[in-house]
C-alpha cells in the first residue's frame, strides 16, 4: 500500500457517507462494528458483582460510566482522572447518595496505582491516544486489572502493507495534521491536530495515531489477551483479560551487572550502530 494510496484511503473514510457504507459493508460480512454508544452495554455486562475502576472518568462525561457501574451492581467503584472532580460529578454524586470514590492522579504514577489497587474490571475510554507513552499506560492498566479490561480509543485506519504502524502527531506540519482532522465526522476540536501541539495543554493533546494492529500488539506485549474487539474506521473497542506479562526488564544486582558487562566486553557484542 503506497503512501498516496493510504492517504486516499484515510480521506475516503473521513467522508461521512463512505464511513457509513464502510460500516454496512463490515456488518454485512459479519464483522463486529463498534460504536461509542455501545460502551454502557459492556459495563452492564461486566461490572455487576465486581470491583470497577474508570481511568479517565471526567472529560465530557463527568463520571457517568462510574455511576453506571455502581447502578448495575459493581461492588466498589473508583473514578480516576488528572483533573476534577467537576461540579457536575459532585452534584450527581450527591443526588445519587453515591459511594463512588474519586481519585485525583495519573494512572501511570506509582503512588496513584497504589491508591487504585487491583480491581476486577478496568474501564478506559478516550484516554490512550492522549498519552505520550501508550505502552506505559497499558502496563499500568495491566497492574490494576484483575479480570477484564474494557478499552476504547481513537485509532487510525489499518495500513495492510505496514503492520503495527503508528503516527506521532506532535510537531507535524499543518498540511500533515490536516489528514488526521476528523471535523467531517463531527469531532470539532482535536488538541494538537486542529492546531499545533500545545505543551501547556498536557494530556489534552492528541499524541498517537495507532493502527489497530499496533494497538493489538501493544496490548499483548503489556500482558493482555484480546478476547473481543469491535472496529471502526477511526476507533477500536477491545475486551481483554490479563495474562502472564510477556515482557519486563529486570534490573540486575551490582555483582550480576558487572558479570554481564564483562561478558559483553569479552564477546565484543556491543558495537556502535
Amino acid at each position: 500500500m503506497t503512501t498516496t494510496f493510504y492517504r486516499n484511503k484515510v480521506r475516503l473514510l473521513k467522508n461521512p457517507r463512505i464511513n457509513i457504507l464502510w460500516r454496512y459493508w463490515q456488518e454485512w460480512h459479519g464483522r463486529p462494528v463498534g460504536n461509542y454508544s455501545r460502551l454502557p452495554g459492556f459495563i452492564e455486562q461486566h461490572a455487576p458483582g465486581h470491583s470497577f475502576v474508570d481511568i479517565g472518568c471526567m472529560w465530557g462525561v463527568n463520571g457517568a460510566y462510574s455511576f453506571l457501574a455502581e447502578k448495575v451492581g459493581a461492588t466498589s467503584v473508583k473514578a480516576v482522572d488528572v483533573f476534577g472532580p467537576t461540579p457536575d460529578f459532585e452534584l450527581e454524586k450527591e443526588k445519587r447518595c453515591s459511594d463512588v470514590e474519586f481519585i485525583l492522579g495519573d494512572a501511570t504514577q506509582p503512588e496513584t496505582l497504589a491508591e487504585i489497587g487491583v480491581n476486577d474490571v478496568v474501564f478506559c475510554a478516550g484516554v490512550l491516544y492522549h498519552h505520550p507513552s501508550p505502552f506505559d499506560l497499558l502496563v499500568a492498566l495491566r497492574r490494576i486489572c484483575g479480570k477484564v479490561l474494557i478499552l476504547r480509543t481513537s485509532t487510525i485506519p489499518e495500513n495492510r502493507s505496514l503492520r503495527n504502524a503508528a503516527v506521532y502527531f506532535p510537531m507535524l506540519e499543518a498540511s500533515e495534521r490536516r489528514l488526521w482532522n476528523l471535523t467531517s465526522l463531527g469531532l470539532m476540536h482535536q488538541e494538537g491536530i486542529s492546531g499545533p501541539f500545545d505543551p501547556e495543554s498536557g494530556y489534552g493533546n492528541w499524541f498517537w495515531g495507532l493502527t489497530p494492529s499496533c494497538l493489538a500488539a501493544l496490548l499483548v506485549t503489556a500482558g493482555f489477551q484480546v478476547d473481543y474487539r469491535e472496529t471502526e474506521p477511526f476507533a477500536q473497542t477491545f475486551i481483554c483479560t490479563p495474562t502472564e506479562i510477556p515482557f519486563a526488564h529486570r534490573l540486575p544486582g551490582e555483582f550480576e551487572a558487572h558479570e554481564m558487562a564483562r561478558d559483553i566486553s569479552d564477546l565484543k557484542l556491543a558495537r556502535p550502530a
